[in-house]
Parts: C-alpha cells; sequence; structure tokens
C-alpha cells in the first residue's frame, strides 16, 4: 500500500466510524486535496487489494476486516478520555478500599458503557460475569439487521464461555479482538484489558460493533489500566 492509499484509507475508516454511512469519493475530496477522480481509481485499488467493500453497484465503500486489522496495527492513536470523564472515572476509585471488588467494578462497567457507548464486561473469573450496557448496542445502526440482533444475542448467551476463551489469550495490555480472533463472534469487536485480582485475573472488556473508536475506547481501557495500578 502506498502512502496516498495509507491517508485515504485512514479517511475512510474514520468517516465510517463516525456517520455509519458508505463512504464515496466525493465526500473525501475536500479532506485529502486531491481530484475525486483520483480518489476512485485509489478506492478500487484499495477494493481489490480487499480492504474495502461495495456493497451496491453505485453505493460508496465500507472498511472489510482487512482494513479495520490494518487500522488497528497501522494507524490507531488511542486517546485519553477528557478531563470530565476522567473525573468520572476516579470518582469510582477513590475510597474504594472500603468497598467489595466486585462492587467498584460493577460501577467502573455502568461508567464505561455510558462513557463510550457501548457494552461493558466484566469478567470476575472465566464463569462469574457481569455485563451492563446492551441497549447501546441495539442503538447502533448495524444492530437494526435481524442477522446483528441474532449474532449478538447469540453470543450475549454464551458470554460465559466466550469470557472464558478470552481468559486464555490476556496479557497486561489491552487487547482488541476482532473477526475471528473475537469470541464474541466475527460480526462485532471487544476491546479489554486484564489485571490482577484477590484470587486470580480480572478482565474489564467493552463490547460493540465493527465500526467503534477504537482510539478512545482503547485510550479509556489505558487509563483505566492506571487508576488499578
Amino acid at each position: 500500500m502506498n502512502e496516498r492509499q495509507h491517508t485515504l484509507l485512514a479517511e475512510i475508516i474514520r468517516s465510517y466510524i463516525k456517520n455509519a454511512e458508505l463512504v464515496s469519493s466525493k465526500a473525501l475530496q475536500g479532506n485529502l486535496g486531491i481530484s475525486s477522480a483520483t480518489i476512485r481509481n485509489e478506492m478500487v485499488d484499495l477494493t481489490d487489494q480487499g480492504y474495502l467493500a461495495q456493497p451496491h453497484t453505485s453505493a460508496g465503500r465500507q472498511p472489510t476486516i482487512k482494513a479495520y486489522r490494518y487500522y488497528l496495527d497501522k494507524i490507531m492513536f488511542p486517546v485519553e478520555p477528557n478531563q470530565d470523564d476522567k473525573k468520572k472515572l476516579e470518582q469510582i476509585f477513590y475510597g474504594r478500599t472500603s468497598l467489595e471488588p466486585e462492587t467498584v467494578l460493577r460501577q467502573l462497567a455502568k461508567e464505561l458503557a455510558s462513557l463510550t457507548n457501548q457494552a461493558a464486561v466484566i469478567g470476575f473469573s472465566g464463569h462469574d460475569v457481569y455485563y451492563t450496557g446492551l441497549s447501546n448496542l441495539f442503538y447502533q445502526p448495524e444492530f437494526s439487521h435481524l442477522d446483528m440482533i441474532r449474532s449478538i444475542s447469540s453470543a450475549i448467551d454464551q458470554l460465559d464461555e466466550s469470557m472464558a476463551q478470552l481468559y486464555k489469550t490476556m496479557t497486561s495490555d489491552v487487547q482488541i479482538k476482532i473477526g475471528r480472533d473475537n469470541p464474541f463472534g466475527a460480526d462485532c469487536a471487544v476491546v479489554c484489558l486484564a489485571y490482577p485480582g484477590k484470587h486470580h485475573p480480572q478482565l474489564v472488556g467493552l463490547l460493540g460493533p465493527l465500526r467503534m473508536d477504537y482510539d478512545y475506547n482503547v485510550g479509556t481501557l489505558q487509563y483505566v489500566k492506571k487508576l488499578f495500578q
């Protein structure tokens, strides 16, 4: 991939994440300073390389799993929460020594779901799971389709098994699982963080569509990691 295609793909993915609409060459022209014809040619090339998909003949394009993987490896730049959001997270940890760890984590899950507009899942162990914010998922455009509702409903039904699979691959860093690597299903993404618990590792995850704001979600969990230390 050449530099112009790299820049173009970044713009397409960010536009799609923000607007949930197929991206056309005309929509990108003002941002890149190159002609619509040049953008179209590059988009055709990116489609041939497997980074973009064109659901309809006359429509714009959307990123593929391959494009999201490229974004995560080459483009993504984690963004810390703003000061107001930091304060909301910090308040959960103030005086936490006087609270049961599970109480703190449940409060954290609710705040994370609110801040990120995703579902938040907490694994106290591989088979002791708490989740909140599912309504956030069903407000996402992707989940207006019946097949997506079935997919995420199946993932929730098998939440314990999915979390148990995550436990097997977790490290101390924030991780992102998409496509075949995601035990919750190939149609969604999970950003997750493991940290030492009193008796066993515990896990915090943000579950949402592939079209999630990875920059903010990763940056938010990285900030949560600091609060745990």
